[in-house]
């Protein structure tokens, strides 16, 4: 079992799969071979016994260790009865993970999620260099729906003028899905759909590329400092620790935590005690012995002994889950920062990840989460300070006003402060 994290919407395929870039492997060349409309040959018994161990160690993870003992009401036997036949006759990954997701929505919890194991090789490889489309694909409530979150500068994606909000059809003739695999120089024929409506049918190249930098820094603005994290992920509290360091107190801080997906809970409490006191109590989990644990700011901020006294802000928006919403919300609640953006989606429970036996992960919850105050974020989010929202066509121009928005406040506060320094004490 991995270590503990604080994931996002299985609905949209776990949050560990929310925004992936397509990246290497055959897979999706066979797809060119398929006609959707197909019959579908019966499982060799090899499949059907590996399908068993999957649907069984999913099955039986839930029994036994998701944080609700009542599963919310949900009848698991029955849940068993109903989906273990359509599992071990799935003659493909696609067809099982379909099955076991189909029975993990009956939790009406969008935590829960299983992953097949080309998306698993994915996410594992997904700072490294590898064979990339170039672009990072959100999936909605139909499975079979995944729009174009984000196209990456150099890629084959951009040049053959793919753009923000379009939606992938399919790949190869078949819908896209975490399983297909696409490798360096095999061209693969896609069809999107842009905003009018229009088809676009595009053959594109992958090729190498280096993985993105999951956490940057921006000093190009004067008294600014702009923190960009996309992820949750190990060494953030050192790396924020450092890039704090030597910051001079007038610079305003920015943290901007849209589109992320959330990640380790470790990794969200060392960024809470780069801002708040050692040992502040920030929030409270509670796993399926009933028993509270109290979260304090007590993680890993660097070399920093003490938190930074500079203003901050927060940027969030819906694709913000998880330990990018309980972040935010442990700011605002402190009074610590204030948050700018759009209203976050409410995805903010945390969960453990299971090895499947083919490579797969089972994400589940393994402990409901409220905050200090008592707020209970799931399924609620964390609402802005100051809504600023940003447009797909704003994205595509290169605007930015949640920023802009973010400095202007900060601005104004640190006019306000001025202006209260400078009135006279009282006699």
């Amino acid at each position: 079992m991995a270590g503990r994290s604080v994931k996002g919407s299985a609905r949209l395929f776990s949050l560990l799969l929310l925004s992936l870039p397509l990246c290497g492997g055959p897979a999706a060349l066979a797809y060119a071979e398929t006609p959707a409309a197909a019959v579908v040959a019966a499982p060799s018994r090899e499949r059907a016994r590996m399908n068993q161990r999957v649907f069984d160690t999913v099955w039986s993870e839930v029994r036994r260790g998701y944080y609700d003992p009542d599963l919310h009401g949900v009848d698991w036997g029955a849940a068993r009865d109903r989906f273990r036949p359509q599992a071990l006759a799935a003659a493909d990954d696609r067809a099982l993970y379909r099955v076991v997701n189909t029975m993990l929505d009956l939790l009406d919890d969008g935590h829960a999620g299983a992953s097949p194991p080309a998306a698993v090789r994915r996410q594992d490889a997904q700072y490294a260099r590898r064979a990339v489309m170039g672009m990072t694909l959100m999936r909605g409530e139909d499975p079979d729906l995944w729009t174009v979150e984000r196209v990456r500068d150099g890629s084959p994606a951009q040049a053959a003028g793919v753009q923000l909000g379009w939606t992938l059809d399919s790949v190869d003739g078949r819908p896209w899905g975490p399983d297909v695999e696409v490798q360096e120089g095999t061209p693969v024929h896609l069809v999107l759909t842009d905003e009018t409506g229009m088809r676009r049918d595009t053959i594109l190249t992958p090729q190498l590329m280096d993985g993105p930098q999951p956490f940057t820094a921006d000093k190009s603005r004067p008294g600014v400092l702009v923190l960009t994290v996309e992820q949750f992920d190990a060494g953030l509290g050192r790396w924020l620790g450092g890039e704090l360091d030597g910051l001079p107190s007038d610079v305003d801080v920015i943290l901007d935590l849209r589109a992320n997906p959330g990640g380790r809970l470790w990794e969200a409490e060392s960024v809470l005690t780069c801002f708040l006191p050692r040992d502040q109590v920030w929030a409270t989990r509670t796993g399926r012995n009933g028993r509270p644990v109290i979260l304090r700011a007590s993680g890993d901020c660097g070399d920093r002994s003490a938190p930074v006294a500079n203003p901050v802000a927060v940027l969030v928006d819906r694709g913000s889950r998880s330990a990018a919403e309980l972040t935010p919300a442990a700011l605002q609640e402190a009074g610590r920062g204030i948050v700018v953006g759009e209203k976050t989606i409410g995805s903010v429970l945390i969960a453990q990840e299971t090895d499947l036996p083919d490579g797969g992960k089972l994400t589940l919850s393994r402990a409901n989460f409220v905050t200090a105050g008592g707020v209970r974020l799931e399924k609620r989010g964390v609402t802005p300070d100051i809504a600023a929202p940003r447009t797909v066509s704003q994205r595509r121009a290169g605007e930015d006003p949640t920023l802009e928005a973010a400095i202007a406040a900060l601005q104004a506060q640190g006019a306000d402060r001025v202006r209260s320094a400078d009135q006279p004490a009282g006699l």
